[in-house]
């Protein structure tokens, strides 16, 4: 089942962007938010982000996308 899904735009301690499900409690509010898209999973959802984010390094939220928490 696709979930739509964004990354915060700003990065944790360790210089990476969370990425949330659109449902998710701690998602970023809208400022702070960049829509990924549509995705089957967090781990499709990261590898949109990387490829279309190349520069930039991706951890999935803890409570949302906890398969793909890095920690």
């Amino acid at each position: 089942m696709n979930q739509t899904y964004y990354f915060n735009d700003n990065t944790d301690q360790h210089g990476r962007h969370e990425v949330h499900t659109a449902g998710c409690s701690y998602l970023p509010a809208p400022m702070n938010r960049i829509a990924i898209g549509p995705a089957n999973d967090c781990h499709s959802a990261i590898l949109m982000a990387r490829l279309k984010y190349p520069g930039r390094q991706f951890d999935g939220c803890y409570y949302c996308c906890k398969a793909c928490h890095k920690g």
